[in-house]
């Protein structure tokens, strides 16, 4: 039997309630309403070659009504990039058990999976649509893992919110597959691989979380900064990102042994398996190029990384 994970994420955000209510407060009075920059559908130039693969940190989903370094940065980045004949998104918000699952819907909602933020987050639009045969292409690259496909399911927060700031026109289609929080990093490495042919096909594979991620652990006025307040998390950010460097993906998967306080760093993966897609779909001899580093919050790495 299946099911979308919830026992376990309850016990999280239980733990981390009043973490989070925190982090949605420090957001709310830092909000700049200023609007970003407004693209009309089709105007940017499609993708020349392969798609690239991306890990994105996303930070608090306040990030798309912010300006701020990241928010400029997105921008910029989604502008170099081109248009992609689709994306595949991998988000740290969508987990599920014991399966995985692809998107197949051809116009997806958005998914407000927050509470305690202001009205104008919930009234942000991203009308991207689906792209269900490109869903089904990369379950079957996938194979022999079974995977099984969600015709309801819309965008989360770690999709839209960034996807608004790279490609605020919403005219790629986005499609995004689940991540099996049951399974260890090998597993979510082994299939980043698998879905690696999809570059080739003009599908950019995308990992949106944070390498650094632990809401019990914010320093909220800290705001945007080069470096962490705290050493555990300045120091995993600086092992992870020597790994990336070095090519060492399996070391990536292994991210228990990354730093001596890796478990503060990474008290829960859901935010960490998602760089490992991307480094999976990355190809022989590519060399990284790190878009975005930084912290928010104090702790929250920011840290977002092209190869291709």
């Amino acid at each position: 039997m299946t099911n979308d994970f919830s026992h376990t994420r309850r016990t999280l955000a239980t733990r981390s309630a009043a973490a989070a209510a925190l982090f949605a407060l420090g957001g709310w009075l830092r909000e700049d309403q200023g609007a970003h920059a407004r693209e009309a559908p089709g105007m940017r130039q499609a993708m020349a070659g392969p798609a690239p693969a991306l890990f994105i940190g996303h930070g608090s989903p306040m990030n798309v009504l912010r300006d701020n370094g990241f928010t400029s940065a997105m921008g910029q980045w989604g502008e170099r990039l081109g248009r992609p004949r689709a994306i595949l998104m991998v988000s740290a918000h969508w987990l599920t058990e014991r399966d995985t699952r692809v998107s197949t819907t051809a116009e997806p909602s958005l998914i407000y999976d927050f509470t305690g933020f202001p009205k104008s987050l919930y009234e942000v639009r991203y009308p991207a649509p689906g792209a269900p045969v490109n869903a089904r292409q990369a379950a079957l690259r996938l194979a022999p893992r079974r995977v099984g496909e969600d015709p309801a399911r819309g965008l989360d927060h770690g999709a839209w919110t960034v996807l608004k700031l790279m490609y605020p026109a919403a005219d790629v289609p986005v499609f995004q597959l689940s991540i099996d929080i049951t399974r260890d990093g090998p597993f979510h490495l082994a299939l980043g691989r698998a879905l690696a042919a999809l570059r080739g096909e003009g599908v950019m594979v995308v990992g949106s979380g944070n390498l650094v991620h632990n809401l019990s652990r914010l320093d909220r006025g800290a705001g945007e900064a080069s470096r962490a307040t705290e050493a555990w998390a300045q120091d995993f950010d600086a092992a992870a990102a020597q790994a990336i460097d070095a090519g060492d993906a399996d070391a990536l998967a292994s991210w228990e042994f990354l730093s001596e306080r890796a478990a503060t760093a990474v008290p829960f993966p859901d935010h960490y398996f998602p760089l490992l897609y991307a480094a999976g779909a990355a190809q022989r001899g590519e060399t990284p190029r790190h878009v975005f580093e930084g912290f928010h919050e104090g702790t929250i790495s920011m840290r977002c990384v092209q190869w291709g």
